[in-house]
């Protein structure tokens, strides 16, 4: 027998960095997910562990890579941590580091945005990886659960008419999804805050303004309008599935539902996927 493939790491790492920019506070607050790849199969084969770095150490490093590097935004934060252990460790050749962000707005208090009072963001989660191996590295960042809805200018027509279809065409239903999505960088742009925002915002305005003949239709364009925007993003990809409104049959209690009254359901969901990037 042989060991095909072996990675080890250390996940649920959470960590938050607090930047005291005098009376002006920044949080940025982390769980991290760290995954090496190396010499250390002896531990799979022969019980060998010699080479293994504790999973208690990976803890350790990605804390003190915190402390060392608080003011660093999170795309810098998962390259710090990935260079170290490449740097100090000869038994590594790659590492994988996740970090999903736990979001924290900073309050209008006054009309004006306070220095140290944050509100916790309930919708999405920023997301950053960084994959690295002695040859160089791809960054990612992203967001996950991000969830977002329209209620009209969006329909659903002429798909395959066999004996399994029930569903019906329409051409106005309510379109709504959590969506994860996730950018990989050709370059590094000015500032990866402003430009992330801008994806965002991008995402949301195609949309909320264009006609939707399905998700993979609204998916696609919103990909384009991101990389017609974002030119240091190589491609972006997508997962997308429906959730589900059902309008309610009222009929047995005389009323009429004129598209009002809905049921919300996201099991089972249709699961929409793909991936957009740059042609030549």
């Amino acid at each position: 027998m042989a060991l095909t493939t072996g990675s080890y790491g250390k996940g649920r790492v959470r960590v938050l960095r607090l930047a005291r920019g005098g009376d002006h506070h920044t949080v940025r607050e982390l769980t991290v997910k760290v995954m090496l790849e190396g010499d250390f199969s002896a531990a799979w084969t022969s019980g060998d562990n010699r080479t293994v770095i504790a999973t208690d150490s990976i803890k350790n490093i990605v804390n003190i890579t915190a402390a060392k590097h608080v003011e660093a935004g999170n795309e810098a934060f998962v390259g710090h941590v990935a260079a170290l252990f490449l740097e100090r460790y000869a038994q590594v050749s790659a590492v994988t580091v996740e970090a999903l962000e736990t979001r924290w707005l900073r309050r209008t208090i006054g009309g004006a945005p306070h220095a140290h009072t944050f509100t916790l963001d309930g919708n999405g989660q920023p997301f950053v990886r960084v994959a690295a191996d002695r040859g160089g590295s791809v960054l990612q960042s992203g967001l996950r659960g991000y969830t977002l809805m329209k209620t009209t200018a969006s329909g659903w027509v002429d798909f395959v008419d066999d004996e399994y279809r029930t569903l019906p065409d329409t051409s106005d239903r309510i379109c709504a999804t959590s969506m994860d999505a996730t950018w990989t960088w050709a370059m590094a742009p000015a500032d990866y805050d402003e430009a992330n925002a801008r994806v965002l915002d991008t995402l949301i305005t195609v949309f909320g303004t264009t006609y939707s003949a399905g998700v993979q239709d609204s998916m696609f364009r919103m990909g384009e309008a991101v990389l017609g925007a974002l030119p240091e993003i190589a491609e972006i990809g997508f997962a997308m599935p429906n959730k589900h409104y059902i309008p309610m049959n009222l009929t047995a209690f005389g009323i009429a539902n004129d598209g009002s009254v809905f049921l919300p359901t996201d099991d089972p969901h249709g699961q929409i996927e793909a991936t957009i990037g740059r042609t030549g």
